[in-house]
């Protein structure tokens, strides 16, 4: 009888976000020993434990565990991965290389976690911010520089000095 009675306050509070929320809660599997060929669409998270051959593009988060593995193209809102991929990674948000990751392949992200033990090899671009705020500034000295240094070969000398 207790559950009854604080059944009407429980089912307001839980009820609501179960509607509200039922698909930011769904996650699609490609289970282990699952080898998926083609494209591969999906509105929710997806966690590969099996073999995609295509492309995954997912507008959650893509989550590639250790026994996963992905041979094509990655797009993906955020991801997570652990296994092997070997392809263009393309990520909205945020791109975490677990320590047992193996990525052979050019990486496109906002922001880049690899944790120590993962493996990369490719090209990673940044967040649009990043790489333009990084290389003016590498770039604007080293232009005045050349054309201030053959006049004032002395300069460069005490800022390496320095």
């Amino acid at each position: 009888m207790g559950l009854f009675n604080n059944s009407s306050k429980e089912t307001e509070s839980t009820s609501m976000p179960d509607q509200q929320n039922p698909a930011q809660d769904q996650i699609n599997l490609v289970g282990k020993g699952t080898v998926f060929e083609g494209t591969v669409r999906a509105e929710n998270d997806v966690r590969a434990s099996g073999q995609i051959v295509g492309t995954l593009r997912v507008e959650g988060k893509a989550m590639i565990s250790e026994s996963g593995s992905v041979d094509g193209e990655i797009i993906a809102t955020n991801a997570d991965i652990a296994g092997r991929v070997q392809g263009e990674i393309e990520i909205e948000e945020r791109l975490v290389l677990k320590s047992t990751a193996q990525v052979d392949g050019n990486i496109k992200t906002d922001r880049l976690v690899v944790e120590e033990g993962a493996q990369f090899t490719g090209e990673c671009e940044m967040g649009t911010p990043i790489s333009v705020n990084g290389e003016p500034e590498e770039e604007a000295p080293t232009d005045e520089g050349p054309g201030v240094s053959p006049e004032e070969g002395e300069e460069p000398a005490e800022a390496s000095s320095a």
